[in-house]
């Protein structure tokens, strides 16, 4: 009988053993018995762009330079807002957002930073900053930014 690989590997408790299909085995030589996925999920890839932002001998702040700048933008943001900065403290957390979305989408490797694929990464730190940047600018009272037809919005709703 041919090596055994790992998709190949014993049966889960209540699965039947199936032995794959006859063919030629040699040395270095992968035996697939289906395409589809397996039911049960043993491990889990990193996501595109997960590997260190920095060599592997650098120390592991340097190697998570990324992850480290967007959580110490957050950090200082909530500072800002403790000390009673509201808005400047959310425009900065927001802005800390947008610029970990700019790090997925211009670097290679980013660390930890690297959640989920590149697309869905970006799409989220960059919504999320962008709506609390948003939302910190038309905080009241005395707000930065007026949309007019959120006014409306408001007197429809809240009537």
């Amino acid at each position: 009988m041919p090596a055994m690989t790992a998709e190949a590997s014993e049966p889960a408790a209540g699965e039947q053993r199936q032995d794959p299909p006859a063919a030629p085995a040699g040395p270095g030589r992968l035996i697939r018995r289906s395409r589809r996925f397996p039911l049960i999920t043993r491990d889990t890839a990193r996501p595109e762009g997960g590997g260190r932002a920095a060599p592997g001998a650098a120390p592991a702040p340097a190697r998570q330079w990324p992850l480290l700048a967007v959580m110490g933008g957050v950090g200082l943001g909530l500072l800002i807002v403790a000390l009673d900065a509201f808005r400047a403290g959310t425009v900065l957390i927001g802005l800390s957002l947008l610029a970990g979305a700019f790090f997925r989408w211009a670097l290679p490797e980013v660390g930890m930073l690297a959640v989920r694929s590149r697309f869905t990464d970006m799409l989220t730190y960059g919504l999320l900053g962008a709506a609390i940047v948003l939302l910190s600018l038309m905080a009241q009272p005395d707000p930065w930014v007026s949309i007019p037809f959120l006014d409306d919005v408001v007197h429809f709703t809240v009537r």
